[in-house]
């Protein structure tokens, strides 16, 4: 989640409706400017006992933090609290309940961001084995309760904790349990988003699926292929889910603007605080009539704190975010960036994804995200085919995609063979979900702890 340390004095106000549209129109890039930003968390525990560690505690959250001190990063502070850190590779930041995430910087190849990732697992490692802490790359706590987990010290969580209750039965779980990768994809035209936001959708279900890892719930089999996935169908309405205007034929950055319009508030950051707006309305800020800050009217970067409480399968600010995935390790931080961009960054392949899925309907498209959380790879598309099957054909695009682009490391060689782990998850049809329940009602025993071996 975005990270916000002060607040901007000279920060425009919005007086007109094109300040809500620039965000997106600002985002418009010629092609040679694509970049490629990946986020991936992971969860934190202590080798000793396996508990989720706190944030102040001897070689907590805190000390994880400050201790990437030592490669080049430097501290972010809310409150008088350390929040996050900036450095060269983007900012690392803690997740509701001490989930360490890398918001990598903006590159320009997969080479580039899989060698961010490795810095990135590297120096946390370091610091691990300094500390006695280790990381998971799942897509959920396996084993943790809610009341297992802390809380981390950021006022947005705080607000966002208090409401989640209100409005799903799933969005505490979605806070304190879950682990994403997502990668931030970039457009050149309002025509270029529109159509790689309504592939991106389409298809983020196969994402779901592919990389789905969240099997288990408090050391037991929940029934999910992708726990995660389901959490997100039950946390709150008003903010998620497949965003049907997308698909109409007029859609663009003003129908974006209104279901943002349409999204109720969480926050108002006012003079390094998070002030609690759960539930009001933005369009009432606009009018200069928010209950909790009556007479004033909202700033650029209100809006652009507001652009980031909404939580759809796909995202678009002045980006567009996928966000499907559950975490994983290394090898799949590398793979999910490759999937989109193989099928989003070359001309050629976003037309022969989008051919795929065109003829869908929109009660199809719920189908298949509905179906996915527990049927993975297995689940049926618009047709009749296996979302195995479809999955063959989008990862063979997405390869002509990398191809065209062209992307050469030191060695020669291109982008493709980033999808390899994807590659091989499609032909088995077999998530990492059904690897780990298969190793738990084997090898395990059906004793969850055996997961903590498979940690960074």
């Amino acid at each position: 989640m975005s990270t916000r340390d002060a607040s901007n004095q000279d920060d425009p106000v919005i007086e007109s409706r094109d300040q809500l549209v620039a965000p997106m129109q600002q985002g418009e890039k010629p092609k040679a400017d694509w970049r490629i930003g990946t986020e991936h968390e992971k969860l934190v525990y202590k080798r000793s006992d396996f508990h989720a560690p706190s944030y102040d505690e001897p070689c907590g959250i805190r000390d994880i933090l400050m201790n990437l001190q030592d490669f080049g990063w430097e501290p972010v502070e809310e409150g008088g609290k350390v929040i996050a850190m900036r450095g060269d590779d983007g900012t690392v930041s803690l997740e509701p309940a001490g989930q360490l995430e890398l918001s990598g910087a903006p590159l320009e190849n997969l080479h580039e961001t899989c060698n961010e990732a490795g810095r990135h697992l590297s120096q946390v490692k370091e610091i691990g084995e300094r500390c006695g802490v280790g990381f998971l790359g799942l897509g959920m706590w396996p084993d943790k309760t809610r009341e297992d987990l802390p809380m981390m010290p950021k006022g947005r969580y705080d607000i966002m904790a208090r409401h989640m209750p209100r409005v799903g039965n799933l969005g505490l779980d979605m806070m304190l349990r879950t682990c994403t990768i997502q990668v931030n994809l970039d457009y050149s035209s309002e025509a270029d988003m529109a159509q790689k936001f309504r592939v991106g959708l389409a298809l983020q279900p196969l994402a779901t699926a592919l990389f789905a890892n969240s099997p288990f719930t408090e050391g037991k089999p929940n029934g999910y292929l992708s726990y995660r996935s389901h959490i997100w169908s039950d946390t709150d309405p008003h903010r998620t889910g497949m965003l049907p205007f997308v698909f109409d034929e007029d859609f663009g950055y003003e129908r974006y603007v209104d279901y943002m319009l349409d999204v109720p508030m969480y926050f108002v950051f006012r003079d390094g605080k998070y002030l609690d707006a759960a539930g009001l309305s933005f369009r009432d800020f606009l009018d200069g009539k928010l209950s909790i800050l009556p007479g004033e009217k909202p700033t650029q970067s209100d809006w652009w704190d507001h652009l980031s409480t909404a939580f759809p399968e796909v995202r678009l600010k002045s980006f567009l975010e996928m966000r499907g995935a559950d975490g994983g390790p290394w090898s799949r931080i590398c793979a999910l960036p490759a999937l989109w961009v193989g099928l989003l960054y070359d001309q050629g392949a976003l037309d022969a994804a989008w051919d795929l899925v065109k003829d869908w309907s929109m009660e199809e498209r719920e189908a298949l995200r509905n179906a996915v959380p527990k049927e993975g790879l297995a689940a049926s598309v618009p047709g009749g085919r296996s979302l195995q099957d479809l999955g063959k054909d989008v990862l063979a695009i997405a390869r002509s995609g990398l191809t065209a682009r062209a992307r050469l490391n030191t060695g020669g060689d291109n982008e493709t063979g980033f999808l390899q782990t994807l590659d091989e998850i499609v032909e088995s049809g077999k998530s990492p979900a059904q690897r780990m329940l298969d190793r738990y009602h084997g090898e395990w025993g059906g004793d969850i702890s055996r997961v903590y071996k498979y940690s960074f």
